[in-house]
This record gives structure tokens, sequence and C-alpha cells, in this order.
């Protein structure tokens, strides 16, 4: 159940721009479909009339899906799907993503907030609160948002002060599991030019998982200035913190031939549950007891080689920053600097049988963002910019095998990037338009730390020193036409590209990666019809992955030799993805609206080749081909090259359908909303083994709510089902070393409140 109210006062008129929300007055609603005022392209304009692939979701439909973390997005957005691991969560955009399996994992998706670049993938958490709409951009986004954004870009906008106008509001949210959720936000006018909004928000939710895991425990709070002097300048101060506390994302163990006796998935009992540690007990006791390096082992040694329940996994993640944004209008063009700081710092252990980590970081982040944007009423458009940033990064990883091996990793990197950019458009005549654009990155990184491997064997090696120095530049750019072939018709086709930066992962040995770019091809449509009551958008895409990075558990050199286990990152192969994207919303009456947004999807490497180890000298469990099977200095350790090549793609499923409809009954001065949503997805693989029992089946995850609003919109109540179904839904994991056992995260189950 959930409780919302607001309340506002206009303490003086107000020459203030309005904020890019998407709420609509009587008068919008009686004229059909409503317009979402987007700056995906770093100017405002319409999402109808921008020629890009992009999809926004405004704050008040956020609330109503109960969207309050990255996972909870996919329900919205069809071509978006997420990955909880460990700390972070990983996005994809039809199938291009990372997983961010060590430190320094580049992100695939640009994210930001508030127009502000977020390096690490573990900062998303917390900031899905008092926001005006998301925008998520589909395909490479080289040009306008640079590095780390091969897939695309997600920006998060949070509201705005308001001048001469007091508002307050607040909502409180119960339900199953426990959960308790509340946010808030206040608007203050001070004086003629100033404006403070204060936001926050508590989530407090008990575990999905029997073990406690998959719970959620944060808190945060932003605060935003607004000093606005004249009409021609704007100063907005911004800082905002939060902290995500609880034991963080937990797992299932799956019945394999390895564990056939593991429990159900539908009854999500947890990894470390007692039961599942017998399992894994008995399993190492009794099975392995003939197969190195348990042979070695005493029988009560082997019970307990890969299981210690007493390692209970936590996370204690702080996060924050603050940044100065500054409008001006110079007349001819609007120029915009953006200069911020940010903190991340995750405190993690992530428990799981054979394969525990431990994070802990320390990342400090600087940026700085001049642009120089074109007035629309001209022939020529543009916006002209340049960007720096620069980041450090002092880490500690601990891969922990029990007592068979145990992988320390104690890294500091610094990183500097450099970059020019322009984006053009010219107006041949009223309807036709051509762009281009281009921009250079110039980036450095330089790495210094040292690694440790302790196994059986090696009870007490030296420490290894990892020192390394990057540095590349890339040209990305982009080409389109754009036809508005009717007032309310706009058909577009552009080629783009996108990289994402190289980088270091733990290894004394080859410890580096090179950037992945990507070329796309995009055809598009967006319309209006029927008196402004039915939107059809159509969009045909083509995608060339090439040096592609994948991240995985894979063999670093500890020392020469002597080979250990972790998270590795390295150029596989190529790729290559083609579909379609139909999106429908048709408003047939004021009070119906209903929406369907399908997409096709085929994904398939062309090439992907990498590197393989088995600790315990097991042969390597995969549907791929396995080749070059041999054994190292540190026995019984045997490395393996894995051809993958012609697989599908990783979280790309070929068919996703979301289907949406809600009626409004007038009830008196009342207004009584009945909507449901059912996303439904085809299977799709998870990881690179391609295991039948790593597979994500075919789902269909439904919500249903019911909310009573009073008059002038002063409160409103709301009753909600999610995932009606009750689906267990994968949502990622790997089969953990040693014992080959399957561990993979769920999505959340039926919640109601």
């Amino acid at each position: 159940m959930m409780w919302a109210a607001s309340a506002q006062a206009q303490s003086q008129a107000s020459d203030a721009q309005p904020a890019a929300t998407t709420a609509a007055t009587p008068e919008q609603d009686q004229e059909g479909l409503q317009d979402i005022v987007v700056t995906a392209q770093r100017r405002s304009e319409s999402l109808q009339r921008a020629a890009i692939a992009a999809t926004a979701v405004t704050g008040d439909t956020l609330v109503n899906a109960g969207v309050s973390d990255p996972a909870q997005l996919t329900k919205l957005i069809p071509a978006l799907t997420v990955q909880p691991v460990g700390i972070s969560s990983s996005f994809f955009i039809r199938g291009v993503g990372a997983t961010a399996i060590n430190s320094f994992q580049e992100n695939a998706i640009a994210f930001s907030v508030g127009g502000v670049f977020y390096a690490r993938p573990t900062a998303p958490a917390a900031t899905f609160f008092d926001l005006d709409r998301i925008e998520v951009l589909k395909g490479p986004q080289g040009t306008l948002y640079g590095r780390n954004a091969t897939g695309g870009a997600i920006n998060l906008i949070p509201k705005r002060p308001e001048l001469g106008r007091f508002s307050a509001d607040f909502s409180a949210e119960y339900g199953n599991y426990n959960a308790f959720k509340t946010q808030g936000g206040i608007n203050i006018p001070i004086g003629d030019t100033l404006a403070l909004r204060v936001a926050g928000q508590i989530v407090d939710r008990k575990g999905y998982l029997s073990d406690g895991y998959d719970d959620e425990k944060t808190q945060a709070v932003r605060a935003t200035l607004l000093w606005k002097p004249s009409d021609r300048f704007s100063m907005i101060f911004a800082a905002d913190y939060s902290h995500q506390g609880g034991k963080g994302v937990g797992a299932v163990l799956v019945p394999t031939p390895v564990t056939p006796n593991a429990p159900p998935i539908s009854d999500r009992i947890g990894a470390a549950d007692p039961r599942i540690t017998a399992i894994l007990q008995q399993l190492t006791a009794t099975q392995f007891q003939f197969v190195p390096p348990f042979s070695f082992l005493s029988p009560t040694a082997r019970r307990t080689a890969v299981t210690n329940p007493a390692l209970d996994g936590f996370q204690n993640n702080t996060f924050y920053g603050g940044s100065v944004t500054a409008n001006g209008d110079m007349g001819f063009a609007d120029v915009t600097t953006i200069l911020a700081y940010r903190k991340t710092k995750p405190d993690v252990l992530t428990y799981a049988p054979g394969f525990p980590g431990r994070f802990t970081e320390d990342d400090d982040q600087m940026s700085a963002e001049l642009r120089l944007t074109s007035k629309n009423d001209q022939p020529l458009r543009y916006v002209l910019g340049a960007f720096y940033f620069y980041e450090q990064q002092v880490g500690y990883n601990n891969y922990n095998q029990g007592i068979l091996a145990n992988t320390e990793y104690f890294p500091r990197l610094k990183t500097e990037s450099k970059a020019v950019f322009g984006q053009l458009t010219y107006a041949f005549t009223d309807t036709f338009r051509v762009v281009g654009g281009g921009r250079y990155t110039q980036e450095d990184k330089s790495l210094t730390g040292s690694t440790r491997n302790t196994s059986f064997f090696v009870p007490n090696p030296p420490s290894v020193p990892i020192n390394g120095n990057l540095s590349f530049g890339k040209f990305t750019w982009k080409a389109g036409v754009e036809w508005d072939v009717a007032p309310r018709s706009l058909i577009y086709a552009n080629v783009s590209t996108g990289f994402k930066a190289g980088g270091f992962y733990p290894s004394a040995g080859r410890n580096t990666y090179a950037p992945e770019t990507l070329t796309a091809y995009t055809l598009g449509s967006k319309n209006r019809f029927f008196n402004n009551t039915l939107q059809v958008n159509l969009e045909a895409f083509y995608w060339q992955y090439k040096d592609q990075q994948i991240s995985y558990v894979g063999p670093i050199e500890a020392t020469p030799g002597n080979f250990a286990q972790a998270g590795v990152t390295v150029n596989a192969g190529r790729a290559r993805m083609y579909g379609a994207e139909a999106e429908i919303l048709f408003q047939p009456t004021r009070n119906d609206t209903l929406g369907a947004t399908v997409q096709y999807l085929n994904s398939r490497y062309s090439s992907l080749v990498y590197n393989a180890i088995s600790s315990s000298g097991a042969p390597l469990v995969t549907s791929c081909a396995v080749t070059n099977d041999r054994r190292v200095a540190t026995p019984p350790t045997r490395l393996f090259i894995v051809d993958c090549s012609g697989k599908p793609g990783v979280n790309s499923p070929e068919l996703t359908l979301n289907l949406n409809y809600e009626h409004r009954f007038q009830i008196g001065d009342y207004t009584l909303a009945a909507g449901a949503r059912s996303r439904i997805e085809s299977s799709s693989w998870l990881n690179l083994d391609y295991l039948d029992y790593q597979k994500r089946g075919a789902s269909t995850t439904s919500d249903a709510y019911l909310t009573l609003t009073a008059p002038d919109a002063r409160w409103s109540l709301t009753g909600f089902v999610n995932n009606f179904e009750n689906s267990a839904v994968f949502a990622g994991g790997l089969t953990r070393p040693i014992t080959n056992t399957t561990i993979l995260t769920l999505r959340p189950p039926r919640t109601y409140g």
C-alpha cells in the first residue's frame, strides 16, 4: 500500500523556465497524447521530434511502477536488461553491456544523473527518487556522450527547484517482506532569484531469499539550489549523499548434474542457507574424495573446503558528490558549464560457496564539461563542446576459494580522459535536415599495485608487483538524415559509432585489454495519428561489434607458472546484432491509455575465443568447443582455449513484449485509476558457458494497481501487486570454480502492498 500527498502555494509570480516535465494540463488531456521534453541531444526538444532511438519515462510513471532501483527499470523498457552482480548493477541494451567482475571494469552504458557522468558501476545505487524523468538512448552515443557509451546511455533527470512557488510532496509505502519505503521533497523559494529543493528516500526491506540476501537498505538525500538573477543566466548547485547497507545481492544453487539434489529455484533457498551448505559439504566430502586438490585433504577438511557460513555477506557502500551547472544566454547561442566531483566507497563481502569475494574501494572522480548550443530557430544548429575527466581508484579485491586458494589484489588506478566534440544539423528545407558530428577522445591510464595468490600447494607466496600504462586516442562519429514527411510524422536514418575504454585486470603477466568499438545503422519513424491519440514509433537496427570486451572468472598468472582465478576482461572477438522495435501508444478516450512495445533481437558472436582455467584439474564444463587442453606448473591446474564463435549473444532475448493499460474512473471529484502491465520475454543465455541450466527461460511477469486520487491531486492511495505470477526468473550468475556448481541470481518474487 502506498500513500502520497502534496502541498503547494504560489508565493509570487515567477518567470522561471519550467522544468522539462510531462505533467499534462486538462487542455493537454483533451488534445490526446502529451509530449515529453528531453535533453538527450544536449538541447531541449520533444521526444517525438528527436531523430534518435530513445525512450523516456516520467517521474510519475516511475513512482506508479514502484521503480526505486536500476533492476526494476526493465519492466518499462523492453530494450533494457539489468543484471545484478556482486556490488553493482550491469546494464545491457540490446545485449550490449558489461558484467562487472573486477574493480576496473568499464561500463558499456553511459550513466549520468543531472548531467554528471557516473564512472563506477556501483554508483547508480539509491539514485532513483525525486526524478523528473529517465531517458534511455539505444545504440552508441560516441559523439555527444563519448567514452563508455557503446550500447547507449541512461540519463536520470532530478526535479529542479522552482522560483516563487512553495511545494512539498511525500509518499510512504508498506508491503510484504516487511518492505517500507518513504520519499519526499520540498521546494522553498528564497526571494525573487533563489529556490531550494531538498529530497530524500529511505528503503528498508527484508531479503527475498531464505538466507536474508536480496534485501534492500538504502538512505539517500539530494539538495539543489537554483540561482537565477536574470532571464539570461542561471546556476544550479547540487549535492547528494547515499548509503547502501544490508547483505546485498544473493543467489540460489541451481539443480545440475553436479548438484541434482538442490532445491527447486521457486523455493528461493539462498546459497548461504544451512540446507545448501549441507549439500555442498556432502559434495566435496564424497564425490571429490579422489579428485585433486580435494584428495590431498582429510575428510573433515574436504567438507569445509569451499563453504564457510561464518562469512556472512554484507555491503556498506557510501556515495556522495556535488556539481555546479551554469547556463548563459549569449543571444546567438547558449553556453553551459558543468563542474562535478564524486566519491564512491563500496565495502562488500559477497558470500557464495566456492568463491566468496571481498571488495573495498575508495574512488574519486572529477569532471568538467563546456558546451555551446545554438538556438533552434536557424538553418544551422550545432552543439560544440569539450570534456575532461579524471578518476583515481584505490582498492582491495579478494577472491577466496577456501583453504584451496586465495587471490588478493591491491590496485591503484589513475584515469585521465580529454575530449572535444561537435554535432551539426543543417536544414536544407523546412522538412529535410542532415546531421553530422564527431568526437576525439584521448585517454591515459596508469596502474600500480600488487597481487598475491595463496594456494594449497603454495601457502605463503610473496606479493608480486603489477604496474602498467595505457594510452589511446579514439575518434567516434555520427552521420544521418531527418525528414518530416507530415506535421506529426518523422523519418530518420543514421550511422553512429561508439567505444568503451580499454583497461587493466589483476595479473602479473599480461593484464591489459584494448578498447571495443561498435558501429550502428538505424532507420526509424515517429508518428502521431487520429488527432494526436495514436502514437506509432518504428525502428530497425543493425549493429557491428569489434574487439568486444568480455568479463568472466578466468586465469591470471599470479607469478610465472603459478595460475589462479580472478575477474578478468579480454578482447574476445566480434559480434553482430540486428532487429526491430515497434512502440504503440493509444488514447481512445481521455480516461483510457493503452501501450505496447515489442522488440525483436537477433544477436550472435561472429568470433568469440577466450582462455579458461580449471584449478581442480577437472574437465571444463561448457557447450563451446574446447581446445589446447594443457596442464601448467601449478598442479593440478589446467588451461583451455574456449571457442564460442557462432553462439547467441548473452542477455539478448530474441523477443521482448511490454504491454500496459490504464483506465481512470471519475467518482465525483475523485479519480480511481486501474492499471496493469506485463513483460513477456523469450529465453536468453546468461553467461559464456552456454549450459542449459544457466539459461533464462521464457517468462511473463505482470503488475497491477489501483490508485485513488483526491481533488487537485492533494493525496493519493495505491494498492499494488508486482510479479502477479510469482515467476522465478534468472537475472544472472555463473558456474563457481573448483566445484563446478552453478549459482544464479533471481529477479524479485511476487510483492504487494
